[in-house]
């Protein structure tokens, strides 16, 4: 796969596109075109707000170009996802697979098959182990996300102290935002006490920080890697009524996380953007590679900077789902 050497021709593209979306039907190929979009299920928030984009992704789509049918498919499991899509793929051709995986190691080896019949693969988010297999890969910047918070938790703690983290599923992304963060952490006097899976659940991260307080008796600051973890995160700690932790961070851009950091919350006064509208770019930017005669290979990584009180209305969206 040739990646582009700028990130910038590709948002060229894909605002264009964009804006060619509502008046674009006429320049449709005559051939009927079927993209399939498989994704999670609303199993959290975030993935609710993918679900949501998926959908209007799919009605603006399909309206701009009657020639184009996109098939919106859920999944509650990698094993329900590998299932929907052989069975997607044996009753109907596929020109284009819009895929945002469960999980990396489970759904390469079905998407590799699916490639391996012409169909064009665009990949949101939770990368594939073998890059190789996607034509397109549209995502946040990972190791930007746990970078940029570790550097501005080290600043706040002086370099020093004790925290625990928090995983979420065995994915690409999350291996990147852990290294991203113990990257930077590695060069300071900052000690890492435990670091385990919650599956980017915010139950299952409550009861991980339980026992992360009952084992540790004291902890300067707790990185969630993720919101709606975060929030698990924050109702054990107060339940707990532990007054040693600094900060409790978490990462995405839950519109509840921004309201903290707008009222510039002393513990959660950051955080950083991950929106689950990149899979419509990615429905868009697919749609571009068959009706928009834009050629749309390579990877888009959209920045993560700190969101900040001082700059979280550009980030706070109160309608949407997440």
């Amino acid at each position: 796969m040739k990646t582009l050497t700028t990130k910038a021709r590709m948002l060229a593209s894909a605002v264009a596109l964009t804006f060619v979306l509502p008046f674009g039907a006429a320049s449709a190929q005559e051939r009927d075109i079927t993209i399939v979009v498989s994704i999670p299920a609303a199993t959290h928030g975030w993935t609710g707000g993918v679900v949501y984009h998926a959908e209007q992704a799919e009605k603006e789509v399909e309206a701009a170009f009657p020639n184009i049918d996109v098939v919106v498919s859920t999944a509650s499991s990698a094993t329900a996802q590998v299932s929907a899509l052989e069975d997607l793929s044996a009753t109907r051709k596929l020109d284009a697979l819009v895929i945002l995986p469960f999980t990396s190691e489970e759904l390469t080896g079905p998407v590799e098959q699916v490639k391996a019949k012409g169909t064009f693969i665009s990949v949101v988010d939770r990368g594939l182990t073998d890059p190789s297999i996607q034509d397109l890969y549209v995502a946040g910047d990972n190791i930007a996300v746990g970078a940029n918070t570790a550097r501005w938790l080290s600043d706040k703690l002086g370099g020093e102290g004790e925290i625990v983290v928090l995983r979420g599923i065995p994915t690409v992304i999350d291996d990147e935002r852990i290294k991203g963060f113990s990257d930077v952490m590695a060069e300071t006097d900052i000690k890492i006490l435990d670091i385990q899976y919650a599956n980017w659940n915010q139950d299952e991260a409550f009861t991980l920080m339980q026992d992360y307080l009952a084992k540790y008796p004291k902890i300067d600051a707790v990185w969630a890697n993720d919101d709606d973890m975060l929030l698990g995160v924050i109702e054990a700690v107060d339940q707990a009524g532990r007054t040693d932790i600094k900060y409790a961070l978490g990462g995405n851009g839950m519109k509840q996380v921004i309201e903290m950091v707008k009222e510039e919350n002393a513990r959660t006064p950051i955080s950083t953007p991950y929106p689950p509208s990149m899979i419509k770019s990615a429905i868009y930017m697919t749609a571009g590679q068959f009706a928009g005669q834009a050629p749309m290979r390579g990877s888009f990584l959209l920045d993560a900077p700190l969101i900040t009180p001082q700059n979280a209305d550009q980030f706070y969206f109160p309608n949407s789902p997440f």
